[in-house]
């Protein structure tokens, strides 16, 4: 990618190779060496640490390619950054349904994370080609995330049930594993050959589901920028801090219960930008104050708005009966 990239862009890649690989380095070498639960306070620094990165990066963005790519990476950020928020739901899930000790979640998530980078960098390669050899493509584009979006508001939720996942119920069948969590080991060796334990499972599992997610939001931030550079570096600095924030808000997302709405209204707005593309250009400034705007609401209506009690629920359950 960086071959097709403007002259400025193509430096870009140092200070955004430099940033995140000094930044995993510290927090993997550093402050998570040993196995354990982070702190509250921890997790708010990192997760303070890794939103500085990023508009420190967007400075650079600014700087070095003009306000135009700026404000593209800001609305990509922003959209991947609350489209993960679905990601934390689903780890907890996973953690919750795996019974995984609260100490081995973060390697986990940390290995999870790294090897959605490579993910994200084959989506984003995949769409670029795609998006700059047939241009009809972007139409399908609109068109997923308008039915996504949709899909997320009227929808009910489902539970994670790893069991009746193909992929996974082949690797748990080939796949040697012992029946117990090892401490933090993926793999041990027992009599002669190496077995998998239920931790190398989970990890499997975070990372098919980011598959699932990367569906979803690469294509989200293509319908705000064409440029691939501009996707794969939002999309990196937006997941590579969710270890943090699931730890942070671990106990409270279940407060945001308006925030899928808002993501719904951010996918179905997106595709609806991509569909008329060709006819209507909607300045990212608008973008991204639309994406603010909904996200603002989504929050404070979550926090304003008294949570429906239990016989409330059971109430309208009978009369839709």
């Amino acid at each position: 990618m960086p071959g097709s990239l403007p002259h400025n862009e193509a430096w870009l890649w140092i200070p955004f190779v430099v940033m995140v690989s000094v930044a995993l380095a510290v927090d993997l070498g550093v402050f998570n060496r040993k196995a354990h639960v982070p702190s509250t306070r921890e997790a708010a620094a990192w997760t303070a640490v890794w939103i500085l990165l990023a508009f420190i990066f967007n400075g650079l963005v600014y700087l070095w390619v003009g306000s135009q790519k700026a404000l593209e990476f800001l609305a990509g950020y922003l959209v991947e950054k609350s489209l993960s928020v679905d990601n934390l739901f689903v780890f907890l899930m996973i953690f919750s349904y795996f019974s995984v000790p609260a100490r081995f979640q973060h390697r986990v998530l940390f290995w999870g994370i790294l090897g959605a980078v490579i993910i994200r960098g084959i989506f984003v390669a995949a769409g670029a080609a795609l998006l700059s050899s047939f241009h009809w493509v972007a139409y399908l584009f609109g068109a997923f995330l308008v039915y996504t979006g949709l899909k997320m508001a009227l929808g009910k939720e489902r539970a994670v049930e790893p069991e009746h996942n193909p992929v996974f119920r082949f690797v748990r069948r080939f796949l040697p594993v012992v029946s117990e969590y090892r401490g933090q080991a993926f793999v041990v060796r027992e009599g002669g050959r190496r077995l998998a334990t239920p931790l190398l499972l989970v990890l499997i599992f975070v990372e098919l589901t980011d598959v699932v997610f990367a569906i979803d939001s690469v294509p989200a931030v293509f319908g705000i920028t064409s440029d691939p550079f501009i996707v794969y570096t939002s999309n990196i600095f937006a997941i590579l801090g969710l270890r943090a924030l699931y730890f942070l808000l671990a106990g409270i997302m279940p407060m945001f219960r308006y925030l899928k709405y808002a993501l719904s209204l951010i996918l179905a707005f997106v595709g609806g930008k991509m569909l008329a593309a060709d006819v209507v250009h909607v300045p990212i400034t608008v973008s991204l104050g639309v994406i603010f705007g909904l996200l603002a609401a989504a929050v404070l209506a979550s926090v304003v708005v008294p949570a429906p009690q239990p016989e409330a629920e059971a109430r309208e359950q009978a009369k839709t009966a």
